[in-house]
């Protein structure tokens, strides 16, 4: 069990890392919606802060990129827009072409963007240099 946790941590500390994003994204949402900001301006605050806390510990901890460079910026958020997009656009294949309901096909949608996101991330956008 031990051995199979290590081989996964950083899989692991991703998931802990994104369900911190959901988190804070939410509670800047509903803030900016309780002091009547309008709710899609809210949606970007909370993709906002929500994607710098994930830019942070993802750098920091999960992957343990010291290095300083923008690029990783770049890259962090050019992945996080493409799986968005792929998200969105299988929310509309869930829900219009399947018929599945909106409230699942979110649901459905993690297990597919999140461990793309992950490769991405790792192989990518925080890639170690050798």
């Amino acid at each position: 069990m031990i051995k199979l946790i290590k081989k996964y941590s950083d899989f692991i500390k991703f998931s802990i890392v994104g369900f911190g994003n959901l988190i804070i994204s939410l509670i800047t949402y509903y803030i900016l919606v309780y002091f009547s900001i309008n709710y899609q301006i809210a949606n970007i605050g909370g993709f906002v802060t929500g994607s710098i806390n994930g830019y942070i510990w993802n750098k920091i901890w999960t992957f343990k990129n010291s290095e300083k460079n923008v690029s990783s910026i770049i890259k962090f958020y050019l992945a996080y827009l493409g799986t968005w997009f792929l998200s969105a656009f299988l929310l509309y294949f869930w829900i219009e072409i399947v018929g599945i309901s909106g409230i699942v096909a979110p649901i459905i949608n993690i297990f597919i963007t999140t461990p793309i996101n992950y490769l991405m991330n790792k192989f990518w956008v925080f890639k170690r240099k050798k």
